[in-house]
């Protein structure tokens, strides 16, 4: 004989979309980088614009980028046998991920975000 099934209804509990204050709650922050690939545009070509679609393959390139920098960085502590991912790993997976001449700039710059970023909060 087959198991015999769970006939019943799974009570559902209704959310009601407003607070103890009768006002609506707001809708969740999607993160995004928009704001500042825009920034970055207007500062190389302030007379050219972009359109949302393409604005989301921007924050979607930005997104898998530091993805895989994290992975790569993550994969290099583990052959050192570290449990911290420190600037020199991010600095290693850069080198690895970026070929040739981008990933000399993209370590040179990071070098100067950070250090930049270290004398204005110690001050």
């Amino acid at each position: 004989m087959a198991g015999k099934k769970a006939v019943g209804k799974a009570k559902k509990t209704i959310k009601i979309n407003k607070s103890l204050t009768g006002k609506k709650n707001r809708k969740a922050r999607k993160e995004s980088y928009s704001i500042y690939i825009f920034k970055v545009l207007k500062q190389v070509h302030p007379d050219v614009g972009i359109s949302a679609k393409a604005m989301s393959i921007m924050n979607n390139f930005v997104n898998d980028v530091f993805d895989r920098l994290i992975g790569e960085s993550l994969t290099l502590a583990h052959y050192n046998k570290r449990h911290t991912i420190t600037s020199r790993e991010i600095q290693t997976a850069s080198r690895l991920l970026l070929p040739g001449e981008l990933g000399k700039h993209g370590v040179s710059e990071g070098t100067k975000a950070v250090t930049k970023y270290i004398q204005t909060s110690t001050v």
